[in-house]
């Protein structure tokens, strides 16, 4: 495990746990990271960058982790999951750094029911071992209320922004929902470059 990584997942007293985010400047707005045995859902556009915070997140160096791909170019390492039922994902989760892209595709193939019912099992399972597990979902693909549903049933809830301001793209991450935790009041700059996300290290406040 390298030492950037080792540092950030060193417990404080008194508060569960933090994973590394594999971004730097979202680590420093989480004060650490993700919480240990959270699922985190991560929205926005095919555009906005939501596949490179998930593969950031799941290269992290020092841990074993699972990408689980079903909408999309398999890649090293990862598991082709095109033709897995949504309960066949679990005892392929191995490891504590879990992704699934996308949780849209399973939401059109299997009905949200199945899919959120799916998805509590997978939560008592991260719990469980204190792993972490995050699950891709595009935006303005699904209706109003499935969104809602969603954002009830993650732990923590980031949104991924792109604006077009005159000449200039603008790219935004945003944290709306941290389960019995403060919610940071900023949002966070980035830029995407050849190696993936990078943040800024200075937030702008909402």
């Amino acid at each position: 495990m390298d030492t950037r990584s080792r540092i950030e997942d060193i417990p404080i007293t008194g508060t569960p746990k933090k994973r590394s985010t594999g971004i730097v400047g979202l680590n420093l707005l989480l004060d650490g990271g993700f919480p240990q045995g959270s699922v985190i859902m991560v929205y926005g556009t095919p555009l906005a960058g939501v596949d490179l915070a998930a593969m950031q997140f799941w290269k992290v160096e020092g841990e074993e982790g699972t990408y689980l791909m079903n909408d999309g170019d398999v890649e090293t390492g990862m598991i082709d999951a095109a033709e897995l039922y949504p309960e066949m994902y679990i005892p392929q989760m191995i490891g504590h750094r879990i992704v699934i892209d996308s949780f849209s595709t399973i939401i059109i193939k299997y009905g949200i029911d199945n899919a959120l019912k799916f998805l509590r099992l997978a939560r008592e399972e991260i719990r469980r071992r204190n792993a972490n597990l995050m699950f891709i979902v595009y935006s303005n693909v699904h209706s109003p209320v499935e969104m809602t549903r969603l954002m009830r049933s993650a732990d923590i809830v980031m949104e991924l922004k792109t604006e077009i301001r005159q000449s200039e793209i603008e790219r935004m991450l945003i944290v709306h929902k941290i389960r019995d935790g403060p919610v940071p009041q900023r949002l966070l700059p980035f830029i995407i470059t050849e190696h993936g996300i990078e943040a800024s290290t200075t937030s702008r406040v909402v």
